[in-house]
């Protein structure tokens, strides 16, 4: 008799759209696509597949987008429109600079407090080495901009050539506003300069907030917090406000996508019945991972994930093979370990948390860990390829 058993584990693939516009059935474009591409390359949806979609088409196709006016005039309404402290921005052309085109155009002066040596995401600003050599204590010591170019010079970032904080300034007088730049990393630092500040980390926001609120500010608001509703007819993010966007065009900005839990339900449906197959689906963002060379954190979104079906909620509950190999069954080889190791795997504990079997096997949410594989399959650029297929990812040694 044939040996029937798979020999791959998890795939991803790649799925090729059209280019999707504002108003487009996302869900009806997306399982068409699949199915196509499945029928074109010969390979067959199974149980658990995953289908994923990158939030740039999804809050294209709900036209989730905002004006540099539209930012202007929330932080006017929100801010006062006066001295408004800036703290805490990533170094980003893309991210960041088009949200500052709005703060500038919203107020009459920006002090733009920029954390160092590197920005939340580990785009550096200069080295630790370099702080080191100037004796200078990043969690305590406040640099001005003059002392900063005396200790440092010019500093431009490793992949894009840009120095941000050149960089940064001009954006906002360009928008007609006077700028101060400061160099700090404690948040109420920016309380000496002004009482009203937008706080625009991302994932330590919620501290940062509490900081201030507790020092004294009059009004501390995130980024979260602008464009968290519509603005002059203006797309918004409920959840996250600005948080998450991109640069579309010189003047207007891309939100990260609305409720979409309904859209991956749609999409998980419309398979069902196209196929009989239960598959899971989620939206994704940035993946979460590390850059050895450049240093930098890839996730610049609030979160990997805004929507996904139910069977992608929780972290792998998964057995490290080279554990049992080495330690319960030292003493086995060939196919006797073959079949100790697959016993240990159908009988395993439904929660391994504590289990030493256990340690060493990545503890992360799915949807993290599946967002990252597709973030890095469809790549930031030209593959045109925003849905990600990715298949056998909950299959195990046993399947």
């Amino acid at each position: 008799m044939a040996n029937t058993e798979r020999k791959v584990g998890t795939v991803s693939r790649g799925i090729r759209c059209p280019i999707i516009r504002e108003g487009d059935d996302l869900a009806a474009i997306v399982t068409q696509s699949v199915l196509e591409a499945a029928e074109s390359e010969g390979f067959s949806l199974r149980e658990r597949d995953v289908i994923s979609i990158t939030e740039s088409i999804v809050a294209r196709a709900q036209g989730n987008y905002a004006s540099i006016d539209d930012i202007a005039q929330d932080v006017k309404t929100k801010l006062g429109g006066e001295t408004v402290g800036v703290i805490f921005p990533i170094l980003s052309r893309n991210r960041f600079a088009i949200c500052l085109k709005g703060i500038a155009k919203g107020c009459k002066k920006v002090v733009l407090m920029l954390s160092y040596p590197s920005d939340e995401v580990g785009n550096e600003l200069v080295s630790l080495d370099k702080i080191d050599e100037a004796g200078i204590n990043p969690y305590s010591d406040v640099l001005s901009l003059e002392e900063y170019r005396k200790y440092f010079g010019e500093n431009k970032h490793e992949f894009t050539g840009i120095d941000y904080v050149d960089y940064y300034a001009n954006v906002v007088r360009e928008c007609g506003a006077e700028v101060e730049i400061v160099f700090a990393n404690q948040a109420k630092t920016i309380l000496n300069y002004t009482d009203c500040v937008i706080n625009c980390d991302i994932h330590s926001r919620k501290r940062t907030k509490r900081i201030l609120n507790a020092a004294g500010a009059k009004i501390v608001c995130g980024l979260d917090e602008l464009m968290n509703a519509p603005v002059n007819g203006s797309g918004y993010n409920e959840k996250y406000g600005l948080l998450g966007s991109n640069k579309s065009t010189e003047d207007k900005i891309k939100l990260f996508p609305k409720e979409c839990k309904e859209l991956v339900l749609d999409i998980q449906e419309r398979v069902f019945k196209a196929t009989g197959k239960h598959v899971e689906v989620m939206v994704y963002g940035d993946g979460a991972f590390k850059d050895p060379q450049g240093k930098i954190w890839e996730l610049a979104d609030p979160v990997v994930s805004p929507a996904f079906t139910d069977g992608l909620i929780g972290t792998p509950n998964e057995l490290k093979l080279k554990y049992l190999a080495d330690n319960d069954f030292a003493n086995l080889s060939g196919e006797e370990l073959k079949k100790a190791i697959s016993d240990s795997i159908r009988s395993k504990d439904e929660n391994l948390v504590g289990n030493m079997a256990s340690q060493g096997t990545t503890p992360r949410q799915l949807t993290d860990l599946i967002g990252s594989l597709c973030d890095l399959t469809s790549g930031s650029g030209d593959k045109g390829t925003p849905v990600v297929l990715v298949q056998g990812y909950f299959d195990n040694y046993t399947n």
